[in-house]
Order: C-alpha cells, then sequence, then structure tokens
C-alpha cells in the first residue's frame, strides 16, 4: 500500500496502548510509517506513541480515531464487535477484521470453526449446565479443562477440574447474565510440550511462516521460548506451519497469527489457542529473525511484500522478565546486566513492577542451545528478585 507522498505518507493507527503497540514504534520507525496510538490510559506502555486515550468500546471514541489513519490494527483482541463493524462501515480499512477477530474474542466460536476447518483440537463441548459438565468430566477420565469463553489470558479464565462444583461461581455468572451462555470444556491433554508456530497473512494473500518455536509456561504465563523449537525439523514442522496457513486462509487473518500448540504424548498436534496480533512467542523473532514480528505486522496490515522469515543464528531464546524488581526500575539494573552480557538483547516495557506482571524480555542467539539458554536466563535473572 502506498500513497501520493509514498510509504512515508501512511499513518497506522493501533488500538491498544500496551507492549505489543510499543514494540510496533521501532519497525515503524524503520520504515518511515507513522503510527498512531489509542491508549486506553495515560501512563501506559505505548505512551510514546500515543495520540489519544480514549475507551476503545465506545463508538464515537474509536470512529474519532479510526478518521485520522488509513489502517487500524490492535495490541489485543478485546474490541467489541459493533465497534469494528462502525469502523467497516466507515470506509476504515481494519486489519484483521471483524470476522477473523470474533474468532479470537470467543473461544466456543474458536473451537466450532477450527472444527469446520477440520484442524486438529482437542475434544470439547459447550456446556451450559453443571449436570453437562460433570457427564463430560466422566466420559473423559475424571478430569477435563474448563474455560470462560470471553476475556481469559495468562492462565486466567482456564482451570483444570474434576468435578463441575469447582466452577460453580463460573456457572452462576453465565446464569445471572441472562444470556443463555455457556462455558468450554476440553479433554486433559497428555502433551510433551507446547509450540507456538506464526505466520503473517496480506489482504492480497501472501504468507509467510517463521519457524515453530517451543514455549515453557510457568503458572499459565509463557516465561520461555525457543526458537527454532527443538527435534521439531520435517514432519512437526510442516504440520505446524501447515495448521496455521489453514487458519490464517481459512479464517481471512491479515497481520500476524499466532497459533498455540500442544506435542501429545502420542506424537498429534492440536491448536490450544489463537492471537491475531504480535504474540509474546513471537518476541524472539526482533532479534532472531531476518524480519521481526512488529515489522512483519506492518508490512502486512498496509498489504506490503512480507520479508524473509530465516533465522539469524542456530537457536534463539527469549526469557520474559516477570514481576521485576522488588524496589526500583529495571534500568537501576542495567549496568551490571549489560556487563555481564554484552550479547544479550534487553527489551524493557516501560511498566511498573508487579508479581507476574510482564515488564520486559530478553533475547540471545547463537549457535550452542546450552549456552543461549544459560545466556537469556542469566540476564533475565538480574532484573527479577
Amino acid at each position: 500500500m502506498t500513497t501520493a507522498n509514498g510509504v512515508h505518507g501512511v499513518r497506522v493507527g493501533v488500538i491498544g496502548g500496551g507492549q505489543l503497540a510499543r514494540m510496533m514504534v521501532p519497525a515503524a520507525i524503520e520504515l518511515g510509517v507513522d503510527l498512531r496510538v489509542l491508549a486506553e490510559q495515560s501512563g501506559m506502555a505505548a505512551e510514546i506513541a500515543a495520540e489519544r486515550v480514549g475507551d476503545y468500546t465506545d463508538t464515537e471514541t474509536v470512529l474519532a480515531f479510526a478518521k485520522t489513519v488509513d489502517v487500524v490494527t490492535f495490541d489485543h483482541e478485546h474490541v467489541p464487535q459493533d465497534v469494528l463493524r462502525a469502523m467497516v462501515d466507515a470506509g476504515i480499512a481494519v486489519h484483521p477484521g471483524p470476522d477473523a477477530l470474533a474468532v479470537a474474542q470467543d473461544k466456543l466460536v474458536m473451537r466450532e470453526r477450527l472444527s469446520e476447518l477440520g484442524l486438529p483440537v482437542p475434544d470439547w463441548a459447550r456446556v451450559e449446565t453443571p449436570a453437562e459438565l460433570d457427564e463430560f468430566i466422566a466420559e473423559h477420565g475424571g478430569a477435563a479443562v474448563v474455560k470462560t469463553p470471553r476475556g481469559g489470558y495468562d492462565g486466567k479464565g482456564v482451570r483444570v477440574v474434576h468435578a463441575a462444583a469447582e466452577v460453580a461461581e463460573w456457572f452462576a455468572t453465565i446464569v445471572e447474565d441472562g444470556r443463555r451462555g455457556a462455558l468450554l470444556v476440553e479433554e486433559l491433554v497428555d502433551f510433551r510440550r507446547e509450540l507456538a508456530q506464526l505466520v503473517a497473512r496480506r489482504p492480497s494473500g501472501e504468507i509467510a511462516a517463521w519457524p515453530v518455536v517451543e514455549t515453557l509456561q510457568v503458572g499459565g504465563v509463557c516465561s520461555e521460548v525457543i526458537a527454532p523449537a527443538p527435534r521439531s525439523a520435517g514432519r512437526l514442522s510442516d504440520v505446524a506451519a501447515e495448521v496455521a496457513i489453514t487458519i490464517a486462509e481459512g479464517l481471512g487473518v491479515t497481520g500476524v497469527l499466532a497459533v498455540e500448540l500442544f506435542e501429545t504424548t502420542d506424537d498429534r498436534i492440536l491448536v490450544n489457542e489463537l492471537a491475531m496480533r504480535p504474540h509474546n512467542s513471537g518476541h524472539w523473532s526482533m532479534d532472531g529473525s531476518t524480519t521481526g514480528q512488529f515489522e512483519q505486522h506492518l508490512r502486512a496490515v498496509l498489504d506490503l511484500p512480507l520479508g524473509a522469515t530465516g533465522s539469524r543464528g542456530d537457536w534463539s531464546v527469549m526469557v520474559n522478565v516477570l514481576g521485576g524488581p522488588a524496589e526500583g526500575a529495571l534500568t537501576d539494573r542495567y549496568a551490571e546486566a549489560l556487563a555481564g552480557h554484552p550479547t544479550v538483547k534487553v527489551h524493557n516495557y516501560g511498566k511498573a513492577p508487579r508479581p507476574g506482571r510482564k515488564i520486559g524480555h530478553v533475547t540471545a542467539t547463537g549457535d550452542d542451545l546450552d549456552s543461549v539458554v544459560y545466556e537469556a536466563r542469566a540476564a533475565a535473572a538480574f532484573f527479577q528478585d
């Protein structure tokens, strides 16, 4: 996409002021793109590019912002459908669009669409009553995973249960809602490890895939990412890429798509979750790939040719900084951390430390996996108490 003034004249609007929007800023500067952010409140991670502060659920607020840009994209998937469709009706380019985002916004819709596409997913069901959930649990070995269809992230809204009574308050909530809501229940998958496959798709249809990665979760939150996933060459890599490409094409996704996967103990690959935006599992690509996910996302939503996705080194390891220092800021630890690990790249989200909060990440690259893992973990440890 170009304008009369070339790419330099293109204005990309990002709804949401978190760290994902913040990390689009350097890529936008390199491309000469004018990036503008609608932040939920002042002082957020992407404040450096926040042109406006406002409620992303308010149609008038979002339309006023969207009319100042050429393309709208997102830091998160929570913008309501009526707001998304109001932008489309106003002639604004929205990437990804409402139909694709509807799948990312509701886990029941996601399971339905993925099943329709013939993709491998855990056995699942929509349950509206405790009796239906207890029946599913009994049919699946006495345990299951229950998820709230909307709003869950980083392990929130997800529970492993052995009886419906363990989510009694969730059933009470959907009854009080009065809209005949339901919960999602899935089989408790016996998995060997968790993987993630990222792809990017532009509106004209071109797709590029990064190597499949292995992710390590701690308390439901991504802690580490290894790229590429060890022992993934061949069938596993091919299957993961094929699954993600099928989803991107089948749902009409534009921009970056992250597909979280289970590698099961019986050698199946199952889709766990989707994210239609840059994703934590792709942060390694900023330093470890020819084209990082944030640059690629901008290229994709602007319908520009996509960049190469090969790795710069044999291995890249990304470690999240969770919680941060008990006192002070990340910058207080820079001197010692950077001196001790000069090959590691540090990314600071500009967020105040708080237990469990993602406030930054570090990435190490190299030819020996054990050494790269050590460097990334040791550097991250300087910032965590």
